[in-house]
C-alpha cells in the first residue's frame, strides 16, 4: 500500500493485522527516505539510528522474506509513496501495489499540524502518480482507495479491494483493540495518538474548519494529482 501522509493509513494497516492470514510491516523505507531527501520529521535521529537506511535492500528482502512463527500467506506493507526516492520502480514488478489517497482539502490541515511549511513532496502525491503510471507500465492495474470514500463505507470500499488483491474479504477488519500495535514504527508518538484511540473506522464528516489560507498555493498544486488519483478509486456507493 503506497500512501501519503495523514491518509489513514495506519487504520488501514491495523485493519489488514487483523486478518487470519496476515502479517504487517510499517513503513519499512521511512529511514532510507529521511536520509536521502534531507527531510526534518519528528525522531528523525532515531528514525535514522533504529533503521536500515539501504532503501533497494529494504525491498529485496521484503521480496524474499520468509514469514517467522505461523505462516502467514499475506504479508501487507504499509509504505509512503514518497519514501520511494531514489529506488528503482522495477522492484515493484512482483508485487501487488495499491495507493492510498486523501483529499487535499483535508489532509493538508492535518500534515501541517506535524510538519512546518509542508511542501508537495510531503504530500506524496506527485510520486503516487508517478508510481500509477510505472505500475501499468509493468502491466499491472492498480487501484485507488480513497480516504472519503473508505470512512463512508469501510465494509464496502474493502471488499472491493480484497477482491481487487485476490484475497477474501474478513469481518475482523472493520475493528481493533484500542492502543497500540507491536508493529508500529518508533515514530509512532509523533503520528499514532488518533489511531491508538480508536477501534475501527471512524465515520467521514466533512471538515468544519476553514481552510488556512497560507495552504491555498499548495492546494492548488497538490489538485490535479488528486483528481488523476481519484479517478481510479473505489467507490463507496454505486455510479450513477
Amino acid at each position: 500500500m503506497w500512501a501519503g501522509p495523514r491518509n489513514v493509513s495506519t487504520a488501514v494497516m491495523y485493519s489488514f493485522a487483523q486478518r487470519p492470514d496476515t502479517q504487517v510491516v510499517d513503513e519499512p523505507l521511512y529511514g532510507h527516505y529521511l536520509q536521502h531527501s534531507g527531510a526534518d520529521h519528528p525522531g528523525r535521529n532515531e528514525i535514522l539510528a533504529a533503521m536500515d537506511l539501504d532503501g533497494e535492500r529494504v525491498m529485496r528482502e521484503l521480496g524474499q522474506r520468509g514469514m517467522q512463527g505461523p505462516r502467514r500467506d499475506v504479508l501487507f506493507v504499509k509504505q509512503m509513496a514518497h519514501h520511494l526516492s531514489g529506488i528503482d520502480y522495477a522492484l515493484l514488478e512482483t508485487s501487488l501495489n495499491f495507493l492510498l489517497i486523501r483529499d487535499p482539502v483535508e489532509m493538508l490541515p492535518s500534515l501541517a499540524r506535524v510538519l512546518d511549511n509542508p511542501q508537495l513532496r510531503d504530500t506524496g502525491l506527485d510520486r503516487q502518480v508517478e508510481l500509477l503510471d510505472r505500475l501499468q507500465d509493468f502491466g499491472q492495474t492498480p487501484f485507488c482507495i480513497d480516504a472519503r470514500e473508505l470512512l463512508i463505507d469501510p465494509e464496502r470500499v474493502l471488499t472491493q479491494a480484497c477482491a481487487r488483491l485476490g484475497i477474501p474479504f474478513f469481518p475482523s477488519m472493520l475493528t481493533w483493540p484500542q492502543g497500540p500495535r507491536a508493529e508500529d514504527g518508533i515514530w509512532a508518538p509523533y503520528w499514532y495518538r488518533n489511531v491508538h484511540r480508536s477501534s475501527g473506522f471512524q465515520p467521514w464528516r466533512a471538515p468544519t474548519n476553514p481552510f488556512p489560507p497560507a495552504l491555498d498555493p499548495l492546494l492548488e498544486e497538490c489538485r490535479p494529482y488528486y483528481q488523476r488519483l481519484y479517478a481510479e478509486a473505489l467507490r463507496a456507493r454505486e455510479e450513477a
